[in-house]
């Protein structure tokens, strides 16, 4: 994040030979968009002038009300590395406003910022740190992503076992270009499967970055014959990519969340946070793990999380607390997937903390075992529940959940109602392999 100006993006521009600029914004569904200008029309946009049509874009707007404006953000300017050195193209991250000057609310980056807004009313900023798992398969002669992968790395692996740490340097050589700090990255469980995680701050830095930081992964992989997808599920015979997130709050620059005096070092705030997220989890749970396919990866065995339980001193649970203490307390949750929209994710999760912090939620007692490896009588007598198993079940529980439902809003959480409902009637109305090697034959 820079502090930038009008005058110094100007200035940059001219300096860099910059001649096009991408004014991105993202959709509901999580996807980068954008529209590109020349340099010519950076004034224009700068001035917030720059109008364009959504109504071809799903999950943003009908046809009643097409034209919107893009805002730019200026400290989101950046010049992307991978492009050409003369006639270089940049980026500003965009707000979409209404043409009378109010923000649309359906854009999930106003959902976020609204939400943010609320916290520092109650005096508190959220800092995140997201771990984002994905994938690197081959392409097939057509350039078409296949799931097929000749690597059989694993779990901190390095090459010759690891045949991806080549692009995996150069993601993290072109993000720390771009101004990430990038904290650690290694090969993961699976075989093509990896991991690159960035230092936390504030929500909607963080919620920026996760969305630059899939464009970069991508743009990458594409430039070594790969292709990058953060699907949480794509090959059934191993573990599924996810995206833990790490939370906290800050007080007048403290973490709200650390105390010297609790077994877990927690504060009185950090319990309700808790409390708040436990109580509200299964809608969320709609907006963290937003594909059918989401729900393939909560398959006992797997490490990703099924059951809903918290604890201070195991890995495995929905919610944990890491070991870090005093300025580094945090709170992770591990249920989230790569395919959520960060705004929108960031957003329910903060909501939900608060309310947990205004009404005082404590949550239920801390299992400090595997909760997956218990028989369901131990889980029935501890009131263990599951989460959502399916996108259908999640809707349903988004439907019943009001404060999920007041962040987004009546008309974008129409919207992703509508849309999951949909999703999942196809997903539905297909026959897959599995069925047609199981019946076709016998039945």
């Amino acid at each position: 994040m820079h502090d930038y100006t009008r005058e110094d993006i100007l200035r940059i521009v001219e300096e860099e030979d910059v001649a096009f600029i991408r004014l991105q914004f993202t959709d509901i569904f999580g996807t980068m968009k954008n529209m590109a200008v020349t340099v010519s029309q950076l004034e224009k946009a700068l001035d917030n002038r720059c109008m364009f049509d959504v109504s071809s874009l799903e999950g943003l707007s009908g046809e009643e009300e097409s034209d919107m404006y893009l805002y730019p953000d200026l400290s989101t300017f950046e010049i992307f590395p991978w492009r050409p050195q003369q006639g270089k193209v940049a980026r500003l991250i965009c707000d979409v406003y209404r043409t009378d000057g109010t923000p649309y609310e359906v854009d999930p980056r106003y959902v976020l910022k609204k939400t943010i807004a609320e916290a520092k009313e109650m005096g508190y900023t959220m800092n995140v740190g997201p771990e984002c798992e994905f994938f690197l398969f081959h392409t097939d002669e057509d350039g078409i992503p296949t799931t097929v992968t000749h690597e059989k790395g694993g779990y901190f692996d390095v090459g010759p076992l690891d045949l991806g740490e080549n692009a995996r340097r150069d993601m993290v050589l072109t993000l720390e270009e771009m101004g990430f700090e990038i904290t650690s990255s290694h090969h993961e469980i699976a075989p093509a499967q990896h991991e690159i995680d960035f230092r936390y701050d504030e929500a909607l830095v963080t919620a920026d970055n996760l969305m630059t930081f899939k464009m970069v992964v991508k743009t990458i992989a594409k430039r070594h014959g790969l292709h990058a997808t953060f699907m949480p599920k794509p090959r059934i015979e191993t573990y599924g990519s996810g995206m833990h997130i790490n939370l906290s709050l800050s007080r007048d620059g403290v973490n709200a969340f650390q105390s010297e005096d609790d077994p877990n070092g927690l504060s009185r705030e950090g319990y309700y946070f808790i409390g708040g997220l436990m109580k509200h989890m299964k809608a969320i749970t709609c907006i963290v793990n937003p594909t059918v396919n989401s729900y393939k990866r909560f398959v006992p065995g797997y490490e990703a999380p099924v059951y809903m339980g918290w604890s201070g001193k195991t890995r495995g649970p929905l919610i944990r607390v890491p070991s870090g203490r005093g300025e580094n307390t945090r709170i992770e949750l591990r249920s989230p997937d790569p395919t959520a929209n960060p705004y929108l994710a960031l957003a329910v999760l903060l909501k939900a903390g608060l309310d947990g912090i205004r009404a005082q939620i404590m949550p239920p007692d801390s299992i400090d075992e595997n909760i997956q490896k218990m028989t369901q009588q131990q889980r029935d007598a501890l009131h263990v529940e599951e989460l959502p198993r399916t996108l259908k079940d999640a809707v349903a529980e988004l439907e019943k959940d009001d404060l999920v439902l007041d962040v987004l809003g009546k008309e974008l959480a129409d919207k992703i109602i509508k849309a999951h409902k949909k999703e999942y009637h196809d997903y539905c109305m297909q026959v897959t392999d599995w069925e047609i090697s199981n019946y076709l034959y016998k039945l």
